[in-house]
């Protein structure tokens, strides 16, 4: 059977977002799927609790690659805390759906969000803010 994509899942896969990497980022989280050996890595750029700047390396399927790239787009501007409640259903819902055996992409979308978080809160202190 074949999977069927949404047009958002394609226009991210094919013009992903946010590509890239922050040299000086202020966090930085990498997360995998050891099944389907998908790999993410989300980098964060953090000014007085506003994420002003988000990027991501993906190594997956096309499905990883949007749903990092929704993501991203998803946190820009945003606060720490809301951030913080980005959760895979928000990622696949922005996107329209994902077919059922790809969910695990938003997982690890949400997932390196956090860890990127986590990373920031380590190197601060754990302070919400700048």
């Amino acid at each position: 059977m074949a999977m069927t994509y949404s047009e958002k899942v394609r226009d991210h896969f094919a013009h992903p977002r946010n590509v890239g990497t922050i040299e000086d980022a202020d966090g930085v989280g990498e997360v995998g799927n050891a099944v389907c050996g998908d790999i993410m890595k989300m980098y964060l750029k953090i000014d007085d609790g506003i994420i002003t700047d988000a990027k991501f390396n993906t190594f997956g399927c096309g499905a990883a690659i949007a749903t990092s790239s929704m993501a991203t787009e998803m946190i820009r501007g945003k606060r720490i805390e809301e951030a913080e409640k980005l959760t895979n259903k928000a990622v696949v819902e922005a996107l329209d759906g994902l077919p059922p055996v790809k969910l695990h992409c938003s997982v690890l979308a949400e997932e390196a969000v956090r860890a990127a978080l986590e990373d920031y809160r380590s190197r601060n202190g754990n302070r919400s803010g700048t």
